[in-house]
């Protein structure tokens, strides 16, 4: 059994991202699921490409869906960036990558199967040459992809629909832009 997601918290929000309380992410994802902070990670290589996961089969949302690098929920009293650097290690086996919070302020709400998402979800990007070794139960599987590839095929992807959403985000970004054409420029 996963004893950290067995005990762990999502914190409540209003519309405007103030906490109204907390709820046990376990008893929270359902068809009437409450607004609440997450995040999500998108990790890239320094070639440009992007990691992405197939979500364990296991999940309570999104079974076996294809995913950006990783997705969580700050604890409470707990940054976006440290909630993000513990799920990257929990789910990835990856430690020690810088974070850029490039969309801070991301929002989406979706359903599968009477299963509702609705979050407060900032988006952060980092860069590694590492491997994952991904933890069955959060990750089924990994594989890097070509960014520009995925972007020309985002409608038939397959994706979950935040990260799709999130995507469309990032190419708007101008922080996106500098930080991914810097990073991926001074490795080539």
């Amino acid at each position: 059994m996963n004893s950290e997601q067995d005990i762990e918290l999502v914190v409540l929000v209003d519309d405007d991202n103030n906490v109204i309380g907390t709820a046990n992410k376990r008893e929270v994802h359902h068809s009437q699921t409450p607004l609440h902070r997450g995040f999500s990670v998108f990790i890239f290589d320094h070639n440009g490409r992007m990691l992405l996961q197939q979500r364990a089969f296991s999940k309570q949302t999104w079974p076996g869906v294809w995913s950006n690098s990783c997705c969580g929920h700050p604890a409470p009293g707990e940054s976006v960036e440290a909630a993000a650097a513990r799920r990257l290690e929990f789910e990835l086996g990856l430690s020690g990558i810088g974070l850029t919070c490039v969309l801070p302020d991301f929002r989406y709400r979706a359903e599968k199967d009477g299963v509702v998402e609705n979050e407060i979800c900032p988006v952060l990007i980092g860069f590694t040459d590492r491997e994952a070794n991904p933890n069955p139960a959060e990750v089924a599987t990994v594989r890097w992809t070509d960014w520009s590839e995925l972007v020309e095929s985002l409608t038939g992807s397959g994706l979950s629909p935040w990260a799709i959403g999130e995507i469309r985000e990032l190419l708007k970004s101008d922080v996106f832009a500098r930080e991914f054409a810097d990073r991926v420029r001074r490795h080539n």
